[in-house]
């Protein structure tokens, strides 16, 4: 049986597992297996194709800033308007087919900005070159997500998107610590009571990655996920930005609906209009987390 059959065999199980308490052990090996399945799949077709794995984009300025979004929702129009780059705007899906960087300067840092082509369902399997545009968002400073003001809900697809490409938007890695060592057995040392897994199961999900020996430090209550994440070795933690566009094409109370129905925080912009521009460029700053650095030569006085 190859690895997709695996893969597939394990997703019907899944399915028809029920989800309570006495299914938590085995559902959670059955992640744990089914991840590092997709992970020596993913290995496999990365030593094959070799020679395509993502865009060349050269990285400048103090940090990056990835745009990512559906098709049309306005990211190459905030990008020209953010940046003096003219990235090729139109009103139909999948204008921008490559990354367009810009530089966006604010009080006194290059900030690079990453127009990528729109994200469709799907694109975290490989979909409409999907796994090379989350490439580029892999290796960001921070992650924009544009949201069309008709369209507020997609955030979920583009946070499902993201994560199924090993990044975890806001999040920060499990403070947990992993010694392989030589010899005798797993030794598993919870700083906090575990509430949500059991040690048993960490011990076995470990056994799947093929930890056999080793010492085990958690200081956090985690969850099998962020075990899963540990022993796979390849996530990346970015934080992130939501931003509304196209307010301009609704009333102010549309706006103050959505923000008590929906339940996550965004930026009101317009990209055609220029609305709250400013806004988005100093709370991208910000978010960046800049230490500006001032010189002073010996015996000298600081250049500011």
């Amino acid at each position: 049986m190859g690895v997709p059959e695996k893969i597939k065999k394990i997703e019907e199980e899944m399915r028809k597992t029920q989800i309570n308490k006495a299914t938590e052990h085995h559902l959670g090996l059955l992640k744990a297996k089914i991840a590092k399945l997709r992970r020596d799949q993913e290995d496999a077709r990365s030593r094959g194709k070799s020679g395509s794995k993502g865009y060349d984009i050269k990285k400048s300025g103090d940090a990056t800033v990835a745009i990512v979004g559906l098709p049309n929702v306005g990211k190459s129009t905030l990008l020209n308007k953010l940046t003096k780059a003219k990235s090729k705007v139109g009103g139909y899906r999948f204008t921008t087919l490559t990354v367009v960087p810009g530089i966006m300067e604010y009080k006194g840092a290059p900030i690079q900005i990453l127009d990528l082509p729109g994200l469709i369902e799907g694109a975290s399997s490989g979909k409409g070159f999907g796994k090379r545009i989350l490439s580029v968002a892999r290796s960001a400073d921070l992650i924009l997500f544009v949201l069309d003001v008709f369209q507020p809900d997609i955030l979920s697809l583009l946070l499902k998107e993201v994560r199924g490409m090993g990044i975890r938007p806001d999040d920060q890695p499990p403070n947990v610590i992993i010694e392989k060592t030589m010899s005798g057995g797993i030794s598993v040392n919870c700083v906090v009571k575990l509430t949500k897994m059991s040690t048993r199961l960490v011990k076995d999900i470990l056994h799947v990655y093929g930890v056999r020996n080793g010492r085990i430090v958690i200081r956090e209550d985690i969850v099998t996920d962020q075990l899963i994440d540990i022993l796979q070795a390849n996530r990346v933690y970015i934080p992130s930005l939501t931003v509304l566009n196209k307010i301009d094409l609704v009333n102010s109370g549309f706006i103050t609906q959505l923000k008590s129905k929906l339940n996550h925080r965004f930026i009101p912009v317009s990209g055609d209009s220029g609305i709250n521009l400013e806004v988005l460029k100093e709370t991208i700053y910000n978010q960046l987390n800049f230490i500006r650095i001032y010189m002073r030569p010996k015996g000298g006085v600081a250049d500011y």
